[in-house]
């Protein structure tokens, strides 16, 4: 029984004495017929009579713990052996044992909450966190940045075939452009051009401004400084700066025509991959586009078509499902053929350097290039160890947030460098203990130069992505 069944048993109101739960007076209820005092006590007529309700036997006291050995009662304190009044009981043996263990009655629970719901399967396990970046991919955009000043330092022919920069970095760029168009296409062209041309415009007042103070007189080809659509015009003082030019312009026609690319990419991944080759091939053997900026524009675009699209089949896991045995078996054919085709041609084109043979170009980056990617997708091969050397991991991060700074300054840098070295000489100190002869250091000195150009004018990147301007990233 429940204390509220309980209390409504006894007494008049809620049932004993007068606190909740405890009837009206300090006897008992009128039930018993007690009142006052143990005094009997007659209730007063009332109107109406409740109906009578079956009598339902109390539950026991439910001792909170067991008795332990019983108290001897007190002595009698009256003079006949009277206790309180009344005659001492002598307690028995029975009336000593230890009562019984009754077990509580269970109270009232509330209803139990639902049971939540059993977990779905788990996912995948969370990537390892690097600054949010792939460091892989983050390195070998820095390597490949090295690689090209390096080369227009010292004009090695082999450097392309032992890092072909230009194809792996058209390869990172087109998995990064696969991935920012889950977005609006239209969104996401227009959020990589406002990347691309503040740069070019900050640096191209510098380079315009010194070439017309050399004697230049641009045409109506000047809107190229613009829109580098094509190649943007200037005289042989400034050649060696403006034209590595050709780089941003072919990236920049890749964003363009990506969202219709990635599209007919999807329709048949594997057969369009392939395909990509065949207009270098064409270009090659069966039409020569014109030379001008319009057939320029269209080589370069067919040379590192297949380098882009890789990097849509990287994205989209294309490369993850091809069998190892294919992919590397199709890699190994494709640098045997460059390789083969820029040695056996370098008398008709003075060299076996692949910037200078397309077709070469191509094939070697088409089989290089995959081989990189397809280490990643298959493999998982990751550079995540490169956060424990900081100095190192902090270099390729400012390398990432200031590529288009160093690509554009570097061969300014590399042409100043030639002047202040002159400066050198006419201090004996330097003539007779630094080697100003060595390109090497004249590399060195070209690397302070950018690293200056980098403080300086790397805060352009940062206005041009919608960032707060800083020294450094």
């Amino acid at each position: 029984m429940s204390w509220e069944q309980h209390g409504q048993q006894y007494g008049n109101g809620q049932g004993y004495g007068n606190g909740p739960g405890y009837g009206n007076g300090p006897g008992y209820g009128y039930e018993y017929g007690y009142g006052e005092q143990g005094q009997a006590y007659a209730p007063p007529p009332q109107q109406y009579a409740p109906p009578p309700q079956p009598y339902v036997q109390p539950q026991p006291y439910v001792q909170p713990q067991p008795y332990g050995q019983p108290q001897p009662y007190p002595q009698n304190h009256g003079p006949n052996g009277e206790y309180g009044g009344y005659p001492q009981q002598v307690p028995s043996a029975e009336s000593t044992a230890p009562l019984p263990q009754v077990a509580p009655e269970p109270a009232v629970q509330a209803p139990a909450a639902p049971e939540p719901e059993p977990p779905g399967p788990p996912g995948p396990a969370p990537a390892a966190r690097t600054g949010g970046r792939d460091r892989y991919f983050d390195t070998l955009r820095a390597v490949a940045l090295v690689r090209v000043v390096t080369y227009h330092t010292f004009g090695w022919a082999w450097a392309a075939m032992v890092f072909p920069s230009m194809g792996i970095m058209f390869g990172l760029a087109g998995t990064l452009m696969a991935k920012s168009l889950e977005r609006p296409a239209l969104k996401v062209v227009r959020s990589r051009v406002r990347r691309l041309l503040p740069p070019f415009w900050f640096w191209g007042v510098f380079v315009v401004v010194a070439m017309l103070i050399h004697g230049w007189m641009p045409g109506w080809q000047i809107v190229y400084w613009v829109v580098p659509l094509g190649d943007p015009p200037g005289n042989a003082w400034g050649q060696q700066a403006w034209e590595i030019l050709w780089y941003l312009r072919t990236y920049l026609w890749f964003v363009l025509i990506s969202p219709l690319l990635l599209k007919v990419f999807r329709l048949a991944p594997v057969p369009v991959l392939l395909a990509t080759l065949a207009p270098i091939v064409v270009f090659q053997f069966c039409w020569q586009p014109p030379d001008n900026r319009f057939g320029t524009g269209l080589l370069d675009l067919a040379t590192y078509l297949f380098c882009w699209v890789l990097g849509f089949a990287h994205r989209d896991g294309v490369l993850a499902r091809l069998k190892p045995f294919a992919v590397v078996a199709l890699s190994l054919a494709a640098l045997g053929y460059g390789g083969w085709y820029a040695l056996a041609h370098q008398a008709e084109y003075g060299s076996y350097d692949l910037d200078d043979i397309p077709l070469a170009q191509a094939f070697w980056s088409a089989g290089f290039v995959t081989l990189l990617m397809y280490s990643k997708a298959r493999l998982n091969v990751d550079f995540a160890g490169l956060a424990r050397f900081r100095r190192l991991d902090r270099l390729v991060t400012v390398f990432n947030a200031r590529a288009v700074t160093v690509y554009l300054w570097h061969e300014l840098a590399l042409i100043l460098a030639v002047p202040l070295i002159d400066q050198f000489w006419k201090v004996p100190a330097f003539e007779t203990y630094l080697p100003l002869a060595s390109q090497w250091f004249m590399f060195g000195v070209g690397w302070v130069l950018i690293a200056v150009f980098v403080l300086a004018c790397g805060w352009v990147e940062d206005v041009a992505g919608r960032k707060r301007p800083r020294l450094l990233p």
